[in-house]
């Protein structure tokens, strides 16, 4: 039973994976089917031990992407939002029948302004319906997560009584959110603490924390749980998530792991799948990693000062608490050179944390050897990039095939662009203030779409002149914002293929994902 689970000796603190809930709730941030499986599969790698793989109700395409990843995943538990309602119980329940360790996470608000506000119900509604739905549930599985919506702004004593009830229903693991991001560090802990000391059964329960980031205290508020008590912090892949985002995991992980001497406890993550989780999750989102993000960022054991290089050539520990080698930052040499073999190729995906039964490696490889023609150095992240564009250019609804492009200093930009459309050539030309923007008019006649470019950037993966270009783009059209990623040593080409991305998301996002308003953050 979960609840004996639940009750053995806290040896160690769990890693709650919500990047493929909460964290698609960032704004352009929706992934597809195939996208959410790729990145649950790094979620097992990682070792998590449980993945909040989807809201079952909120859309058909999420009941579908939760039910692929519970048939997919064999390690963690997969588990699905609920609401305190019939229907979503029953979705949730039936999204993760197929799960290896199939679960629930339930919710209500339980604050004031929350109750009043949104639900238009009373405590004793808040009560009745949260019993209810943990009762449900209880009748299908054992693995049961409740979460009291806004715990850090509720009110202790009603949110004791509502824990007490569930708990008597059936709850194994108990979850108090900072969904606003509004607590501190030391009244988050004491509030943890409260709730283990006062509710009865706390103890054959495992308490839980969520932190939102709207104040830089989400990791803080987390750790600051842990001391007092919580051994499961939900997080996302680099702290994606609503508004200023959700806890990161790979600080906390890290955090555990570097201060041991002070928590005694750790998580069992494989930190070295650390960097390459993060990466996936960038090249998938087409969100940059921000050079000052702590643990993966480009900067993170980057020294520019003298005095800190002189101390690091002296004697590491004086200005790095951690190895990059520990998260698995690749060392960025040369692995592969145009006289390497396919079975190289397919060795080093491996070891970079890749999932190559998830890749056309023949496409990938014959794309990696033109790269070697074209490049004196290849580098992992290179590699990365081809085997994620080469995923990326599966056949869509949009399909680039060519791109011509004409500028000088005297003549205005010209571009002519060939696609395929569900399967059917089309042409266009356009004129513009730039070649990209000549591609980008062309390519918008063809797909006969009128979406606003909200966001455009370009980064060179690696160093020279003969670097892969990364570009990603958000757009926006009908409500909708969906990013767009494209990877390729022509920097317009590159563009290109970043916009049809966006283009293709926006056709599978119009039909697979409604994002409800209230799901818990």
């Amino acid at each position: 039973m979960a609840n004996a689970q639940a009750a053995q000796p806290p040896d160690f603190v769990r890693i709650f994976d919500t990047t493929l809930r909460d964290g698609e709730q960032s704004p352009g941030c929706t992934m597809n089917v195939e996208e959410k499986i790729a990145i649950a599969r790094q979620l097992e790698r990682l070792n998590v031990d449980v993945i909040e793989a989807g809201f079952a109700a909120s859309s058909p395409g999420d009941y579908q992407s939760v039910q692929r990843i519970s048939e997919a995943i064999r390690g963690p538990v997969v588990l699905s939002l609920s609401r305190t309602r019939d229907a979503d119980v029953d979705q949730a329940l039936s999204a993760v029948d197929k799960a290896k360790q199939p679960g629930i996470h339930i919710f209500i608000a339980t604050s004031e302004i929350h109750m009043k506000y949104k639900l238009n119900m009373t405590g004793e509604d808040v009560l009745q319906a949260a019993t209810w739905a943990v009762t449900r549930a209880k009748q299908h599985l054992d693995y049961i997560e409740f979460s009291c919506e806004d715990a850090s702004r509720s009110d202790w004593d009603f949110m004791v009584k509502v824990c007490t009830e569930v708990i008597r229903a059936g709850a194994t693991i108990i979850n108090l959110p900072d969904t606003t991001g509004h607590a501190i560090p030391e009244e988050y802990g004491r509030m943890s603490a409260y709730m283990r000391e006062t509710v009865p059964g706390a103890d054959q329960v495992r308490w839980s924390t969520h932190c939102h980031n709207d104040l830089g205290l989400a990791v803080a508020n987390s750790l600051a749980a842990v001391r007092n008590g919580a051994r499961q912090v939900e997080c996302t892949i680099s702290g994606i998530g609503e508004r200023a985002g959700n806890t990161s995991m790979e600080e906390v992980v890290m955090a555990l792991k570097t201060r041991n001497d002070l928590f005694g406890i750790q998580s069992r993550v494989n930190t070295r799948q650390i960097y390459p989780a993060s990466r996936l999750l960038s090249q998938i989102l087409a969100q940059p990693i921000a050079p000052n993000k702590p643990i993966v960022g480009d900067n993170a054991f980057a020294h520019e000062a003298g005095i800190h290089q002189d101390g690091v050539l002296k004697y590491k520990l004086t200005y790095e608490i951690m190895k990059p080698e520990d998260v698995g930052i690749p060392s960025n040499k040369l692995v592969l050179g145009k006289h390497s073999g396919r079975h190289a190729f397919v060795n080093r995906l491996k070891e970079l944390g890749i999932d190559v039964a998830s890749v056309d490696v023949e496409r990938a490889f014959a794309e990696f050897k033109d790269l070697c023609d074209k490049k004196k150095v290849v580098y992992d992240d290179d590699i990365i990039a081809v085997v994620t564009e080469e995923a990326r250019r599966t056949a869509e609804y949009f399909e680039l095939i060519d791109v011509n492009v004409q500028s000088s200093t005297k003549s205005t930009p010209h571009a002519h662009v060939s696609m395929r459309v569900e399967g059917k050539e089309h042409q266009a030309e356009a004129t513009g203030d730039g070649v990209v923007d000549a591609t980008y008019k062309a390519i918008l006649k063809i797909a006969q779409l009128k979406p606003v470019l909200e966001r455009y950037s370009v980064k060179a993966i690696t160093g020279g002149t003969d670097a892969l270009g990364e570009v990603s783009c958000l757009l926006r059209d009908q409500g909708m914002t969906v990013a767009g990623h494209g990877a390729h040593s022509d920097i317009v080409v590159a563009s290109a293929l970043a916009l049809v991305n966006a283009l293709n998301r926006l056709k599978a996002g119009a039909h697979m994902r409604i994002k409800p308003t209230d799901a818990v953050a």
